[in-house]
């Protein structure tokens, strides 16, 4: 399964044991709560990851209870001992005071369907200890209760604020008071009188944010959905933080809510007959609005994702296969982090990259084919922050992340390109045993090296690896640093088509912003004012380092100072990567000094940080040039890890860095490896481990037959430097054809490198006599 689900709480394991064991031990045995073991339900989950539930005995009687995420213990809060059936409830941060809105049940002992007459009732308990009861509300319509939680140091707090969102389509907030008395005894103070306010009105639809404390709601104004946030903080202050329009089709005379708790007063059997619309945040200041309409067809659904953080939409239309799969679930959408998964039971799940949305091809959609649409419970689930789901029914919370087993097991099956990027991204995203999941990418790459045709697998692996790697440092690195090898995709992916727009930014009402509020709101800024070109690209690297070359073959050089720093650079990025790999490396890497690939580093490391300087306002000088120098390591790591792995897989030894010896299979295949590498990191114009242009023609000169070995130096796939021309000419003998290899690759030298190599290696009688006159007598080209 692409996700993977670990229970944080299980109603049947975690609360009903102790129940019955309680019950026996009032002597009522466990009967008092077999009978109505179905009444056991969960009703809220608190800020702070409380679980409460309420459960019924034999005579009706609801009891609230509390299970403490942290102790693992359950609490007891509050007895009606009244046949009731509970709508909503919530429990302050201290536990000393409870609310709940309840309504009678009927004779049948089922709920009361709101039928003429009936009434609800709002009620707010002290439960610490338990004391006065007092109405709120007794009214004709639902109400639901939450407490706000504010994330406070003091403790316990002299007021609380509750929420009461009313079926009538407003939501109101009470300031509560409460004092100490008889030691530890809470009561509220005032209690005839709690002041409250109306905080939003004429809404249809309502989401609470327990983590965040966050309301959002939709008005329709002249048919028009608007999109309202409001932030409540620790004190009784709350601020309304942004209006945006939302293109979507909801109906003034509907009402829904989410995340106030699960009432069970809905038919779930007909949710898809209904819209389903929530709003999903990250901590990089993403902003997605996640919306389906109600089921027209059963060919097939269409949803759409509003990324406001990049101001556009996407609007996907997928197919549900024959006319007689019937849709029985509505579509469910469940945040995880950097990613939303769109979930229909048993016709498809979708996982949506929210960081890069851009192209279809980062994200992964998996159908009715795969085993995988089955994975979730086919209830109704609750999505909350931390990647958890609820799941009502069952009464479990799960904690959902991407199952990386599935994955690279799924992206060793996989046959198409969108799939095998989609799933790589997806992989790369998981952070924990970052070498694991890079040695297995690496074997996957070794094997299906050439089994790509759309993207390079090699040019995509260092990119979003090493881009992950320091994603987390901070949120801007999606708009600062390359996502990816790939710029645009125009392959359909099967059984979905989708339709992108931009949107109307979200009109910010506040001018003050911290915390994720900055981040989106810098993001937006973004939007609306971004560089076509924000990304790093290594072009500007690219032209200063042909100059420098240039100026080295002219022996014009510019001023040792600057040179000296380009190449200090340098020494910190290996020193870096070093540091990295204390294992012995089996390749013979780093062996030589390289000055071409280090001036290359070098220059990466000015222009990157001098890029970074430029947008990361805010963020310490020393924390980017560190940043500059993981980023540039890991992605020299990443060549020196395939290499290692390549070369262990062949089990090759240090021997091979000498001529005298026949090429095996195992050193074509590494020499192939290393010419992939090569094609990758020559488009970008990434830098390569100082040492790999050497190794790389010691084994073209062994692997390749001199016309393709001279044909590989003149079109620069094997470029000759000294230490590899010294070796060679002291590896071979004076034979005829050994002379004439030497001829042959020792006049393709540059100039510079021409004279050392020759002089140094007449002077060690490497160079026989009849070599050195047709050298000194060579004019023109050679065959």
């Amino acid at each position: 399964m692409a996700l993977r689900l670990a229970a944080d709480f299980d109603l049947r394991k975690d609360v009903l044991p102790g129940l019955r064991a309680a019950a026996g031990a009032r002597g009522g045995g466990a009967g008092i709560l077999e009978n109505n073991y179905e009444s056991l339900r969960v009703l809220n989950v608190e800020r702070n990851g409380n679980i409460i539930y309420t459960y019924k005995d034999d005579k009706g009687n609801v009891f609230f209870g509390l299970f403490d995420c942290h102790t693992r213990q359950n609490e007891h809060l509050y007895t009606f001992e009244k046949d009731l059936q509970v709508v909503s409830c919530s429990v302050n941060r201290e536990r000393t005071l409870l609310a709940a809105s309840l309504v009678q049940s009927t004779k049948e002992g089922r709920r009361n369907e709101l039928q003429p007459g009936s009434k609800c009732l709002t009620l707010l308990v002290e439960i610490h200890p338990v004391n006065n009861v007092k109405v709120l509300k007794a009214v004709d319509s639902y109400i639901w209760v939450q407490f706000l939680h504010p994330h406070v140091e003091s403790n316990p707090l002299p007021e609380n604020h509750l929420l009461l969102i009313s079926e009538e389509k407003y939501i109101e907030q009470f300031h509560i008071q409460v004092i100490q008395e008889d030691g530890n005894g809470v009561v509220i103070k005032n209690s005839g009188h709690l002041p409250r306010e109306r905080v939003a009105e004429d809404f249809v639809w309502a989401q609470w944010d327990t983590s965040e404390q966050r309301l959002y709601y939709v008005e329709l104004k002249k048919s028009r959905s608007i999109l309202k946030c409001i932030q409540f903080y620790a004190d009784e202050n709350f601020n309304l933080m942004f209006e945006a329009p939302l293109d979507i089709a909801l109906s003034d005379s509907g009402f829904n809510l989410v995340n106030f708790g699960c009432t069970d007063l809905q038919d779930q059997e007909k949710f898809s007959e209904h819209p389903t619309l929530c709003v999903f945040t990250n901590h990089t200041g993403s902003l997605c609005v996640c919306y389906s309409p109600k089921l027209d067809s059963w060919e097939q659904i269409t949803y759409s994702v509003f990324y406001f953080h990049k101001g556009h939409s996407k609007t996907f239309t997928a197919a549900l296969g024959s006319a007689d799969s019937r849709v029985t679930k509505g579509i469910t959408f469940l945040n995880l982090d950097y990613f939303v998964a769109v979930y229909l039971p048993g016709h498809f799940f979708h996982l949506l990259n929210i960081q890069h949305p851009d192209l279809v091809c980062h994200s992964l959609f998996l159908t009715g084919n795969n085993e995988v649409v089955d994975m979730l419970p086919h209830g109704p689930l609750q999505s909350l922050s931390g990647s958890l789901i609820l799941d009502w029914c069952s009464g479990r919370l799960y904690r959902a992340d991407l199952n990386r087993s599935y994955l690279l097991e799924f992206l060793w099956d996989a046959r198409l390109d969108w799939e095998k990027m989609a799933v790589l991204h997806c992989v790369l995203s998981c952070r924990q045993d970052t070498r694991f999941l890079e040695a297995k990418i690496i074997q996957w790459i070794s094997e299906n090296i050439s089994a790509c045709h759309s993207f390079d697998l090699i040019q995509e692996f260092i990119i979003a690896s090493s881009y992950w790697s320091i994603y987390p440092e901070t949120g801007n690195m999606d708009k600062l640093l390359p996502y990816s090898s790939v710029l645009t995709w125009n392959t359909e992916i099967p059984g979905i088509t989708l339709v992108t727009e931009e949107i109307a930014l979200p009109l910010m009402r506040v001018h003050s912003f911290k915390g994720y509020w900055e981040k989106l709101h810098s993001n937006l800024e973004y939007v609306k004012y971004s560089e076509p070109h924000s990304h790093y690209s290594n072009s500007v690297v690219r032209r200063q380092w042909h100059s420098l070359i240039s100026e080295e073959k002219t022996g014009k050089r510019r001023s040792m100072a600057y040179v000296r720093n380009i190449l200090d650079n340098a020494i910190k990025v290996i020193s870096k990567l070093e540091a990295r790999h204390l294992e012995p490396r089996l390749t013979p890497l780093f062996q030589e000094e390289d000055n071409h690939q280090r001036l290359l580093v070098g220059l990466m490391v000015s222009e990157l940080k001098d890029h970074l300087l430029r947008h990361l306002r805010g963020v310490e000088k020393k924390r980017i040039e560190q940043m500059v120098l993981d980023y540039i390591s890991k992605q020299l790591d990443l060549i020196c890890q395939i290499l290692e792995a390549s070369w262990r897989k062949h089990n090759l030894h240090p021997w091979i860095f000498h001529f005298n010896r026949r090429a095996s299979a195992a050193e074509f295949a590494v020499f192939h490896i290393m010419t992939r590498i090569l094609e990758a990191t020559h488009s970008l114009f990434l830098p390569l481990p100082p040492g790999f242009h050497t190794l790389h023609t010691v084994l073209g000169v062994r692997c390749l037959p001199l016309h393709n070995l001279l044909h590989y130096i003149d079109n620069g796939v094997l470029l000759l430097t000294e230490t590899a021309v010294t070796r060679l000419m002291k590896d071979l003998d004076n034979t005829e054809k050994s002379e004439k290899l030497k001829f042959s690759i020792i006049v393709r030298l540059p100039p510079a490198a021409f004279k050392g190599v020759f002089i140094q290696n007449s002077e060690a009688h490497l160079i026989g006599n009849g070599l050195s006159t047709r050298v000194i007598n060579h004019q023109g080209p050679v065959l």
